[in-house]
């Protein structure tokens, strides 16, 4: 009996194993029934994401049940995954089919298709959505987006408990003492490390055309601050948890007839 089950495994094994060539290449490393794994040799180094989740679990609730959780760009579906099974109901998107025919498959294969749906939209489609999410799921995504301060903004409002925001950055934590303001005839401090800047890349970077932007820390908190929100935990390297601020409405004052503009723009398209 012992052998006809690990027989019955080996063959379990290599059906998986065919399967994950033909829906290849990955980006995500799943861990899949009997050892199986997507992509163990990631190019990235480590286990990823998995090396990404370990730092961020710590920062969130232990139970996510009842929770409606949005995960944007979500790849084969590693996050909305993990996220499922600590209870949630996950929505993930994403603009590649390649991958959701990925993330569908796994979902089945893991058997979670219960908690996790998927779609194929455009971050700026969420304009479109009533939804709003207990959390958002914003990693690895942000810098690759030509307009990024849309997608926070867009984001941000749809945001009822927490966000978790991942992106690229330059080198350096620095924050300049005061940014309330600045002279048009003096504008030094806008040179200075720590004031908040991303720099905008135009051909490459790390081989890919589309990084588009590697904002410095003082940035990344400038615009979360400004899109409503504030940083509650720092779980990692260009890692931020953020939930709504309470002044968020004030906060947004200045731009809110751009963004409204822009939503329904976005929304008279579909």
């Amino acid at each position: 009996m012992t052998g006809r089950l690990a027989l019955h495994q080996r063959d379990n094994a290599r059906a998986l194993q065919q399967r994950i060539e033909a829906l290849g290449p990955w980006f995500h490393n799943l861990h899949l029934p009997g050892g199986v794994q997507t992509l163990p040799q990631h190019f990235l180094g480590g286990d990823f994401p998995n090396f990404k989740w370990q730092q961020v679990r710590a920062a969130l609730p232990a139970d996510l049940a009842g929770w409606r959780v949005l995960d944007v760009g979500c790849n084969a579906g590693f996050y909305s995954f993990e996220l499922a099974r600590l209870g949630a109901h996950v929505t993930g998107i994403d603009v590649d089919p390649h991958y959701l025919a990925q993330a569908h498959w796994a979902a089945g294969v893991l058997g979670l298709e219960h908690a996790v749906e998927f779609r194929r939209m455009e971050v700026y489609e969420i304009a479109h959505a009533r939804e709003r999410f207990d959390l958002v799921w914003f990693m690895g995504v942000f810098y690759h987006l030509r307009y990024p301060l849309l997608a926070l903004d867009l984001l941000a409002q749809r945001t009822q408990r927490l966000l978790m925001f991942q992106t690229l950055t330059m080198p350096g934590d620095s924050v300049y003492e005061n940014t309330a303001d600045c002279s048009i005839d003096d504008r030094t401090p806008l040179l200075e490390s720590g004031w908040p800047r991303m720099a905008f890349i135009e051909h490459r970077l790390a081989g890919d055309p589309t990084n588009w932007w590697a904002p410095n820390h003082a940035g990344v908190e400038a615009m979360l601050r400004s899109s409503g929100l504030r940083v509650v935990a720092r779980p990692g390297h260009e890692l931020y948890l953020c939930e709504p601020d309470p002044q968020a409405e004030r906060t947004r004052a200045g731009y809110a007839s751009q963004l409204r503009c822009v939503s329904t723009m976005l929304r008279d398209r579909r």
